[in-house]
């Protein structure tokens, strides 16, 4: 059993964590096919974005605003729909109304109780702004892709979080809903982790399976929340 007692900071991926992207993604593109008249199932749109997006991450660095624009066109390809400047924008551009998970601000509030916490997620700097004012709490640490001109998996981003913290991997619980993205490259540098497993046996996600264990799997931050801090 994971003794949350030993760690004094909590990281915590934003977008698919603590913002519910997948109803963002969603409630972008879904509108966009219909009026391309497509027709893909929501399990088939985010099947291809968990996809699309890590390939569009790869390479030299381009902001996350270019990355979506290219997840955009990719998918236009791949449904055979025109996709015009505009329509490569409006997924970055949608990103102001994606909203936290029900649980999540009531669960970071308790958490910060007793830990102190971070963000590190592959966004821009601008993007997460919109974000962190619908989350409602001032984190001790944010650190983006942007700045680091680097995206996750890349251990390098786990590296330069524990740097900026400045404590040994034995101190920060790293939380994340994206195996792939987050608990597999935080385990490879022994950074426990835990993982908020938002699938709940569905088929298909818009973050990548992995073959990975991490050391808690908890089913939303309020699981986790009851876990760690103790009723008032």
């Amino acid at each position: 059993m994971l003794d949350l007692a030993q760690f004094e900071w909590l990281s915590f991926d934003c977008y698919g964590t603590l913002i519910d992207w997948e109803s963002g993604i969603l409630g972008y593109l879904q509108p966009l096919l219909e009026v391309k008249g497509r027709f893909a199932s929501d399990e088939e749109v985010l099947s291809l974005y968990s996809e699309l997006e890590p390939r569009q991450q790869t390479g030299p660095y381009r902001t996350y605003r270019e990355v979506l624009s290219g997840v955009v066109r990719d998918v236009g390809r791949e449904l055979r729909f025109p996709v015009t400047p505009t329509d490569a924008a409006g997924l970055a551009d949608s990103i102001r109304d994606w909203e936290p998970f029900p649980d999540t601000i009531d669960a970071l509030r308790r958490l910060q109780s007793r830990y102190k916490l971070a963000i590190l997620s592959n966004i821009d700097d601008d993007l997460f702004a919109y974000s962190a004012a619908k989350l409602q709490i001032h984190f001790d640490s944010v650190l983006t892709a942007q700045r680091l001109r680097s995206y996750k998996p890349s251990p390098e981003n786990f590296r330069a979080l524990l740097r900026r913290l400045g404590i040994e991997r034995e101190r920060l619980l790293h939380v994340a809903e994206s195996l792939y993205h987050d608990v597999a490259p935080a385990r490879s540098l022994g950074i426990a982790t835990v993982w908020v497993n938002r699938r709940q046996g569905r088929a298909a996600a818009a973050s990548k399976l992995a073959s990975v264990k991490p050391n808690l799997e908890v089913r939303n931050l309020a699981e986790l929340a009851a876990m760690a801090v103790s009723p008032a």
